[in-house]
């Protein structure tokens, strides 16, 4: 009977024994299997932080490019605004300006009126009294034609020199006369509208 309870005794520290060595091994396999997950989460949180970072740059990227595109367009858009600018201005000042060409071309022969008009001047022979009457209407003529189209001559005798509107030909000493003033209109001068197309020849004082 004692032999028994000493068998039964022994059976039992024998399966405490195993029950104990089960169970520290399970331990150590949770251990390993939680520092394995462990290892595994930082990989995967490893993996995503690049995939992150990738991405970022990615965005990064892709926001550098749109904020170049449209500083471009800015860009392009200002220049088509400078240019519709330009050339509304040049339109404008090709209209304003349009008649130039021909009131230059027209200019010489106002001049030579004026001259026979001059050389008229005095004479008492009928012929040239008629014939100076007709010069004095055609020129007339030319007068309204040139006042019509904002064509007028540059106002320069005795008049301080300035070589926006004069062209000095002659230089002359006069006696109580102030150096750099216009003493005589060689030829007139014309402005159309507010340019000037032709400066007056003038003799200046010294």
């Amino acid at each position: 009977m004692e032999k028994e309870a000493v068998k039964e005794q022994t059976n039992k520290k024998e399966e405490k024994f195993n029950v104990d060595d089960l169970v520290s091994k399970v331990d150590k396999k949770i251990e390993t299997l939680e520092k394995e997950k462990k290892q595994e989460d930082k990989k995967q949180k490893e993996k995503e932080h690049k995939k992150n970072k990738k991405h970022k740059e990615e965005i990064k990227k892709l926001n550098d490019q749109i904020a170049k595109l449209q500083e471009d367009i800015l860009v392009t858009k200002a220049d088509m605004v400078n240019y519709r600018k330009r050339k509304e201005e040049e339109s404008a000042r090709m209209l304003k300006y349009c008649n130039e060409d021909l009131i230059k071309e027209l200019l010489p022969v106002v001049d030579n009126f004026e001259r026979a008009l001059k050389l008229s001047e005095g004479k008492v022979d009928e012929s040239f009294i008629k014939l100076s009457e007709g010069y004095k209407m055609v020129y007339a003529g030319l007068e309204n034609i040139l006042a019509k189209y904002e064509v007028k001559a540059i106002d320069g005798s005795h008049k301080e020199f300035d070589p926006v509107y004069h062209n000095a030909v002659m230089i002359e000493h006069v006696d109580g006369v102030e150096p750099n003033m216009v003493l005589e209109v060689l030829q007139k001068g014309y402005l159309y509208k507010d340019k000037v197309i032709r400066p007056a020849m003038v003799k200046v004082s010294e």
